[in-house]
């Protein structure tokens, strides 16, 4: 499972139907994507990997515009595969990150999370705010294994990551803290299933004031009939539940997920931008691995 990956792909946005995605918002987007499709990316006991490999892929997602949003977004997008197993930075189904400290049952890391821009032209309900802008997320994540096979091939973990967020624009903003603990499991050996690995997660997410001000809130200057003045404030966020499922062949990958959200109980549920407070997000890919490293070092996943 991506640890990192909900954080990422939390808000998306601009432009409905399939179609190909240019400038600034599909370099956003196709760095999100990386993240999220690392939710199904395959997990797996101990095993001597590739330092690393290179390769590209294709995928099908569909999101709202944002947490909340009635209005669906589908992308059909190409992507970057890539992998890295150094002792210190890492970059695998968990995402982009440096290892800090590494026990048998605790790690501390660094990591990192991309959201891509939303135009509010696109979003009937933001019409005539300002856009949202991409954002940048980084801080600690600390991971507890509460339980492990003796083979590795399942175990359930605590993920405890907390992240500042800032605009990715000329002048960048802070937009507060994310704080998302969840329970992660992964099955490894399913039974009739050789090779095939299934990723579950689910927890809570909170914010402080200034992220679910960045989002929610409605300045009274953009107040209208239908979009009443709006300040949101810091607390619970909503819960969100992420199954996947893939399976690493040869010289390709194959994956999929799907992704719960229910907003229901947030701080900022009564928002006027809060149209819809539950949904499914869900995406396929298959990625062709390009090129490995030929120095193999131990992976204990």
């Amino acid at each position: 499972m991506n640890t990192a990956s909900v954080a990422a792909s939390r808000h998306f946005g601009r432009f409905s139907g399939f179609t190909a995605a240019r400038g600034k918002f599909y370099r956003g987007t196709v760095a999100v994507l990386a993240a999220a499709l690392g939710s199904a990316m395959p997990a797996s006991a101990a095993e001597d990997k590739p330092l690393w490999e290179i390769g590209a892929g294709a995928t099908a997602l569909t999101f709202p515009a944002y947490r909340g949003s009635d209005q669906t977004n589908n992308f059909l997008l190409p992507f970057p595969y890539f992998t890295y197993h150094g002792k210190v930075l890492k970059a695998d189904r968990r995402g982009l990150r440096a290892s800090l400290f590494d026990s048998d049952r605790v790690e501390l890391t660094i990591s990192a999370a991309l959201s891509p821009p939303s135009s509010s032209k696109d979003i009937r309900i933001r019409n005539g705010m300002p856009d949202l802008e991409g954002s940048f997320e980084i801080g600690p994540q600390l991971d507890l294994t509460l339980w492990r096979a003796e083979d590795r091939a399942r175990f359930v973990k605590l993920l405890l990551p907390m992240r500042a967020a800032f605009t990715l624009e000329g002048s960048p903003k802070d937009i507060g803290w994310v704080f998302h603990p969840k329970l992660n499991m992964d099955i490894t050996d399913l039974p009739g299933l050789n090779g095939w690995h299934l990723g579950m997660l689910a927890g809570p997410l909170f914010g402080d004031k200034r992220q679910h001000d960045y989002y929610y809130s409605v300045d009274p200057r953009y107040a209208t009939a239908t979009r009443p003045a709006y300040q949101a404030e810091a607390g619970y966020a909503g819960m969100q539940y992420l199954a996947s499922f893939s399976k690493r062949f040869p010289k390709f990958w194959v994956g999929a997920f799907a992704r719960y959200d229910n907003l229901g109980g947030a701080t900022f549920a009564d928002s006027p931008l809060v149209r819809q407070k539950d949904y499914v997000a869900a995406g396929v890919a298959v990625a062709w691995v390009l090129g490995e490293s030929s120095t193999r070092v131990r992976v204990d996943d």
